[in-house]
Formats: structure tokens, sequence, C-alpha cells
């Protein structure tokens, strides 16, 4: 993003701020110089329900709270604000998601990405991932993050966040940590229930969306409760537009440069030049069934004792497709290559007419004849199930002892039964042109002519993970007088995720290249269609498997890995009320001490055999935590927090699977870690808050990170075998004083430095006359300047936006209502390049038609974002010598993809 947009959209999102600000400031001083009668009158004439009760309630729970923390409340039963929890979440402060086919599905918090954010389902660790159809977004992801698409937001009643560490919470989710929580019957008297039903479509798929929920719920006078709900969604998503993928430099052959200038056939000859591993229009499309199920049972046996069940069953699954047209050379899969043998016949190589590049050497533009390309017609079925069940207790032994605790279980598989892609092949001229915003490819042949094409390959995939935990915890709490509470606790958790692939790849590829079978597609070719800038041939699965005899089968299973990780922990806490300065202070001070065993297991990919290898380690740690408010008075309050915390390495950074190979006299091993480190971090809060009015609340605060070792991958040249830490015999004539001449793995190699600023306002207009009083605004920004170091090198930090801004306007009444909601995030980097920013705009109406039903319209992502990702420049060698350590300069356009607008409508009943 330029500077000049940078400080346009600062300048917006402060001056969004600021009238937030001007909004408090005016009230507070309506309310000065009013008579106290007049301004509690103005104050109660504002409505105080759906979304305008929700901000009240959990403003409150943020004024309350001990920790810097925020809260979002359902407005009513099986009524939360958002359709989706992470688009709920995206409006708090310090808060970001990504979303994928139009719907929010990972959260990163202070600028830190999602797997350094805790997610606990009802006091339990959660763990959830359903992935991305594409593969650059995270295929068959092995993290910690959790993927707030698998359920929907009628089965929760509110989501803590809470942003500092206290010694009584699980140590880890160094970002913070989201809870979630499902309803309990005990929150409602008597029988009560609800129903919403919704229809809704996308302005790309056009499909029918319905989207279901009911809850009811059985308070029997506070002894016995029962409560049920169940949420049903099906819809279709559609993600497509221009993308290319990898880069790297490519020596031309004399053949493909022969119609271009001396000084870049010299160039290109070099291998001076940065070209695009591919370059494709791709459509990728779902069809996605979401079902959630909770039930919860409240015991109350005596007044002090409650006793409550909790059970959640989830099921989300995913029929993708994914349908591209692509160059596909053979050398590289760039535009460049030799001659190509196809069907027993040797094509011509490539010419480029004409090129252009960048001052980094990156072709953005070329001509070509004879190039190779390749549809790719791929086909999954994915299935993600999750059941959770949890016994909560609470004893009040006396009215200064209280204990209480919880045992719970929780199960999460996530299959991929099948993944697999048919390749075709065609030749023509194209020209490639990304000098601008976006790609535009104009092709030089019949792309929907099935003459053109011949059958390439047949790659079948499948992949299974499996995730559990087994948690248990105790705590109690002493109240010594007045001022002092005394808490102590200890937990066990017990967390183990494993997985494995299978895989047949290249399936009659030899026979199709040497023309020993038929390689015509014209048997079982399709058009597609769906592309809103070109069709092309694609191939009907059965039809295609039939035609040669084909009967889907997968090899052993590979890439098989199980990570245990057992961890015990315990805490003291004081929990105190003083006095300083004359003024009210209250707060926390701990110690939450742990020790983990981590044993990790899988195979090592040797001559093609697997080859078991395991691996354990022990690390354990004592983790300070101070918390602290300070009350000014009735609406001002100063808050301020010190701890230490951790963070665990993903799992696939842990999983000890790899390969061994050798070639003569060169040995490369590569292999995850077990042995890794947590990576620790040294926290800092500072806020400020003032409360007005019934929902008004100006906050600003500060917060600050110091963390260490963080993971990255390391290549060390000419190592002992034994320094690799795997035992002898994997390899045949591999020993302990063997020479490795490349070893591969992750480390805990860099340090990182952030620190933020975060503002956040909210206020009905209740000083306005008549009808305007009923509008409100909430609104916040995020500021965060970050940097990772390694040794000499510095680069930000992966995932982390560094500017942040929420709006949403509403209006309410008790008949009808709607706000408007804007989100933005500022560009972000990842591992392999990085994400431009995005501004998304979500809207929501009601119509109060009784006191029980409500007509409702949801409309999301209004303005059809497009999300664009991209590659960073890299200078090759060869251009201006030795490459440098990391991306350089400019961004190259890897993917850019619209989803379209989805509408919803529907009704809601309380009974």
């Amino acid at each position: 993003m330029s500077n000049l947009k940078k400080m346009l959209v600062t300048s917006v999102a402060m001056s969004v701020v600021a009238m937030a600000m001007l909004t408090g400031a005016t009230a507070a001083v309506a309310a000065d110089v009013a008579p106290a009668a007049d301004a509690a009158t103005a104050v109660d004439a504002v409505v105080v329900n759906g979304f305008r009760k929700s901000l009240g309630l959990a403003r409150q729970a943020k004024k309350e709270a001990s920790i810097t923390s925020d809260t979002i409340v359902a407005e009513d039963m099986a009524k939360f604000p958002d359709l989706n929890l992470a688009e709920s979440l995206q409006r708090l402060p310090g808060v970001a998601i990504n979303r994928e086919g139009g719907e929010g599905r990972r959260v990163s918090l202070r600028g830190l990405g999602p797997d350094f954010t805790r997610v606990q389902l009802n006091g339990m660790e959660v763990l959830g991932n359903v992935d991305s159809p594409m593969d650059s977004r995270g295929q068959t992801s092995r993290d910690r993050a959790f993927d707030f698409n698998i359920f929907a937001s009628e089965l929760f009643s509110k989501i803590d966040v809470r942003k500092s560490f206290s010694a009584e919470q699980d140590e880890g989710g160094m970002a913070g940590t989201v809870g979630l929580y499902t309803s309990k019957p005990f929150d409602y008297s008597g029988t009560k229930a609800a129903l919403s039903v919704q229809g809704g479509t996308n302005s790309s798929t056009k499909d029918f969306q319905p989207r279901g929920a009911a809850m009811i719920s059985k308070n029997w006078d506070d002894k016995f409760g029962v409560l049920v709900s169940v949420a049903y969604s099906k819809r279709q998503t559609e993600e497509q537009g221009y993308n290319t993928y990898g880069a790297g430099t490519q020596k031309a052959d004399a053949a493909n440069v022969v119609k271009l200038s001396a000084a870049d056939q010299v160039k290109a000859r070099n291998g001076e030049l940065i070209f695009a591993r591919g370059n494709r229009l791709t459509v990728w499309g779902s069809d996605q069934e979401r079902l959630g199920v909770t039930t919860a049972l409240q015991w109350r046996p005596v007044e002090n004792v409650t006793v409550t069940l909790d059970a959640l069953h989830g099921e989300f699954t995913n029929s993708r497709s994914e349908n591209s047209l692509a160059t596909r050379a053979s050398v590289g899969s760039t535009i460049l290559g030799g001659a190509t043998k196809h069907s027993g016949v040797t094509t011509a190589a490539p010419v480029l007419n004409s090129i252009q590049y960048d001052q980094y050497n990156t072709v953005i533009y070329a001509d070509v004849d004879n190039t190779v390309f390749a549809t790719e017609t791929r086909r999954q079925e994915t299935e993600n199930t999750f059941d959770q069940l949890v016994l909560t207790g609470e004893w009040k032994v006396s009215d200064k002892l209280t204990l209480d605790g919880h045992i719970g279980q929780e199960t999460s598989d996530y299959d991929i039964p099948i993944s697999d892609k048919f390749y075709t092949e065609a030749f023509g001229g194209l020209i490639t042109d990304y000098r601008g915003d976006t790609g535009k490819n104009t092709y030089k042949w019949n792309t929907t002519d099935p003459n053109n094409y011949r059958a390439h390959e047949i790659d079948f995939s499948a992949t299974y993970q499996s995730t559990e935990l087994k948690n248990a915890e105790f705590n109690g709490a002493y109240e010594v007088n007045d001022a002092v509470v005394l808490k102590g606790g200890a937990s066990y958790r017990g967390f183990k995720n494993s997985g494995y692939t299978q895989a047949t790849d290249d399936l009659n590829k030899t026979a199709w290249e040497n023309g020993t079978l038929d390689d015509k597609v014209n048997g079982y070719y399709t058009i597609f269609d769906q592309h809103d800038d070109q069709s092309w041939v694609n191939v009907d699965w059965d039809k295609a498997l039939a035609a040669y005899g084909v009967t889907r089968t997968l090899g052993a299973p590979k890439s098989i890995y199980e990570v245990e990780e057992n961890t015990k922990a315990g805490y003291l806490q004081l929990d105190w009320k003083a006095q300083l300065l004359g003024k009210p202070v209250r707060g926390n001070v701990g110690l939450r001490a742990y020790e983990t065993e981590l044993t990790s297991s899988g195979v090592m990919a040797v001559r093609g055999v697997n080859t078991p290898t395991v691996a354990e380690k022990k690390y354990s740690g004592v983790l300070p935590a101070f918390n602290a408010v300070m009350e000014l008075s009735d609406q001002f309050q100063i808050r301020a927090a010190v701890a230490q915390n951790i963070n665990r390495p993903s799992l696939g950074a842990y999983a000890m699977n790899g390969t061994i190979s050798v070639d003569g006299s060169t040995v490369t091993v590569s292999t995850g870690n077990p042995n890794l480190e947590p990576y620790t971090s040294d926290e800092f809060d500072l806020s400020a808050e003032w409360y007005f009015g019934s929902v008004g609340m100006l906050t600003a605060g500060v917060f600050h990170k110091n963390i260490d070792g963080l993971v990255a991958s390391q290549t060390t040249n000419n190592v002992s075998y034994a320094s690799t830490g795997l035992a002898e015999g994997l390899y045949p004539g591999v020993t302990g004083s063997t020479n490795v001449t490349s070893y591969t793995r992750s480390v805990n190699l860099n340090n990182a430095k952030l620190t933020g600023f975060e503002l956040s306002a909210q206020s009905d207009f209740f000083f306005l006359p008549g009808p305007l009083k009923n509008l409100g605004m909430v609104a916040n920004v995020t500021f965060i300047d970050s940097e990772t170091t390694n040794g000499a090198v510095k680069s930000a930090i992966y995932g982390m936006s560094d500017l942040n801004h929420n709006v949403t306007l509403y209006y309410e009444t008790t008949k009808w209502g709607a706000r408007v909601s804007s989100n933005y995030r500022s560009d972000y980097l990842i591992d392999s390049g990085g994400f431009n920013a995005t501004t998304y705009i979500d809207a929501a109406a009601f119509y109060q038609l009784t006191p029980r039903i409500r007509l409702s319209l949801d409309a999301v992502n209004l303005s059809d974002e497009r999300e664009e990702q991209t590659n960073s420049y890299f200078t090759p060698a060869g251009a201006n010598g030795t490459p440098p350590a990391g991306p350089t300069g400019a961004k190259r356009l890897w993917n850019y993809t619209t989803s379209g607008r989805t509408v919803f409508v529907g009704v809601a009943m309380q009974f």
C-alpha cells in the first residue's frame, strides 16, 4: 500500500474515532449542565434492547473485570450480533480476521496470528481446523489455531477476549484468550424457546442458502434445568480470479529467446529474470453443510452446589472443486521450457516474442507462442466432526470458601478422504500482463476446443487428522477478608494430535506421454464457463475414469505423525482491594507453574520406506502475573498489567517425520523438531477507561510484548548425522559420524518486539433531539509496530497488520433497528508473501412485527471485497550479486479473488 493511501486510511480512522469521542464529550457536557433528573430521563428515553442491550452488558463486564478484556454478549436467546463469531470479534479493538468465501474464519489478536490466540469453549481449550480450499492459504494445516466457521453463532451466549494474563488462566495464548460460552438453562426463568429461520443467496453462486436455529430451555425453580439448541446451515461459496504461484529464476534456452533484444537475451539466458511458476485463471467452489447441537443440564441439589453438564456436537462438511486454466511448462512450470514430448511426438519449445520486467528483474509482461497450458479439474470432499463433553461443578462451602472445577473431553476429526486432480495439456500462445493492479491474460488459441487438449496425469490423495483433549481443573477461593481473596488451583491437560496422508500420483502420465494410451479428451470433456473472463475445457470425473478403466486406489499411508502433549499446572493468586491516594484500587497478583511432557512419533521416509522414529522432551517454567485497576471515579479508571506468558509451537513443527536421502556422497536430512522450546513473552499493558450514559465508553491503551524463541526453518550444512538426534540404522551405511550435507528443521531462532496503541469509543447519540437520539456508534482503531530479529536481519512479524479499524453506526427503537459496519485491515506478511489491505462492509436490520416475532435482514461483504495475496520480490543472483535473506522492495500479485455479496432474510420467534 502506498504511503499516501496509508495516510488517507489513517485519517479516516482517526476522524471516526474523533467523532465518537466528540459524541461522548457532548453527552457528558449535556449531563453536567442539566438537572440530574433530566439527565436520567434523557437516558431512559433511549430504548435499551437488542444490539444496544448487548453493548451495555458487554461494557459492564469490561468495567468490572480485573484484567484487560473485552466481551460480546448475545442480544437475546439464540441471537448473537453477527451470523459468524469471527465477524463479531472483529468489531473489538485489536482484533483482525481473515475470511474464507466471504465468511470469517480465523482471528488475529494484537498483531499476532491465529496460532498465538488460545480459544476455549466452556472453559476447555478447543482446537478445530477446517482449512482452506486454496493451497496458498493453508491446506490440511496442523496448528493451534481455531476456525470459527465450524460453529454457527446462534449456539453461543457470550464471548470473552482476555488480553492480559493472570495466574488463574491456562498458560499459552500469547496474544490472548478467546472464551466461548454456550447458553445454560439457569440463564432463563421457567420455560423459554426461540426459533429462527433464514434464507439467503450470494451474488456469485446465486444459490438458495437455508439457515435455521432453535433453542428450548426449561428451568425448574433454579433446582434443575435442561437446555437444547440446534443450528443448521447450507450454502455454496465461490471465489474466482487471477493467480500466479511461486516465483524463481530460470535460464532460458536459446530457442526461447531468439526474438528478444540482445540485452534481454543475455538476461534470460543467464537466469537473471524471475518468472512466475504458473499463471492461472481459477474458480474455487464449495458446497457446505454445517450442523451444531448443544445440550446443557444444570442441577442445584442444595442452595450452595451447582453442577453443569455441557455437551456439544458439530459437523462441517464440504464438497469442493478447483478449476484452473494455467501455464504449465515442463521446466519450472513457467511459460519457458524446452521441447516437450506428448503423445509420442516432440513439440517445439516456447518462443518469447517480447517481455517487460521491473527494477527487480521480475517479468511483468510477456508475449509467448507455443507455451504449454494445463487445465486442472480438482475435486475434494472434507469432513470435520467435533464433540465436547464437560462436567462443571461449583460448591460454596461457606461464605468465605468456594470450590469449583471441571473435567471434560473433546475430539476433533478432520478428514479429506478425496482430494483428486485431473490435468489436461494444451499448447498455444499467451499474452500475460501484470503491469497494473490486476492480472490480464489474452489467449491466442481456442480454449474451448477439446481437440486442442490431451490428457496429462491423474493424482489421487487423502488426508486424515485427529485431535483429542482430556482436561481436568480444580480451583479454590478463600475470602480472607473484604479486601483479600486467596485463590489456588491445579490442572491437567492431555492433548494428542495425529494424522497421515495417502496418495497415488502421476497415474497414466508416462503412457499418455509415450502415446501408448489414447490421450484424447473428446469422450469425457466438459466446458467450464463459470469464470467471468474465460471458458475452457475440463473433464467429467466419472466419465474420464470409466474411459480408462481406472479405479480410485491410494498408496500406503505416509507423513504419519503423532504428537502427545501432557501438561500439569498449578497456580496461586491473590485478589486484593486497597486504597491509593484516597482512590480504590483492585487487582490480582500470582504465579503459575507448569510442566509439559512431549512425545513426538512419526516416520522417516527412507528409500520410499516408512521407518518409525520417536522423540521425547520435557520442559517447565513459572509465570508471574500482575493486574491492577485504579478507580479514579465511578466513571473513570486506569488499568495496568505486567506478566510473562508462553506460546507452544505449531504441531507441524513438532511432528517427528521427514526424509533421509543419499545421492552418492551427498546426504540430505529434513525433519520436524520435537525439541523446540515454547516461545516466551514479557507483556505490559496500560489503559484508561471512561464510562458514561447507558452504553457510552471511551478507552485508550498501550501494550508491549518482548518475545523470545520464535520458530523459523533453518538449514545447516556439513554437520554430523549424530547432531541430528536421529537413531542410527535408519539408512544403511549412515552412522553417527556420517557428514550430512544439508540438514533442515525448525528451530527457536527469532526474537520479536511488538508495541501497540488501541483507541475505542461507543456511545448513543442520546443528547440529540427527537428520533435522532436512537442513533449510536461504535468505533475503534489499533496501531501496531513490530519487528522480528534474526541476528542482524530484521523483518515484520508474520500475520501482523499495523493498522486495524472498525466502525459500526446503528439506529434502534423498540419497533425497528438497523446498523452498518466497516472493518479495515491493513496489509500483512505471511511466510511466502503477504495479503493486501481489505475493507469489508456488513449490515443488519430488524423489524419487530409483534413482541414475540422479529423479521431480520443480514448482509455480508456488501462491497464484494477483493482478496489480494502477493509474493514478495527477490533479487536473484546474477542481477546484482548475492540475493538478500528475505523479501525486498515491492510485491508481485499472487492471487486475487472475489467471493460475492451474501444477503439473508429471516424471521425469529420467542416462546
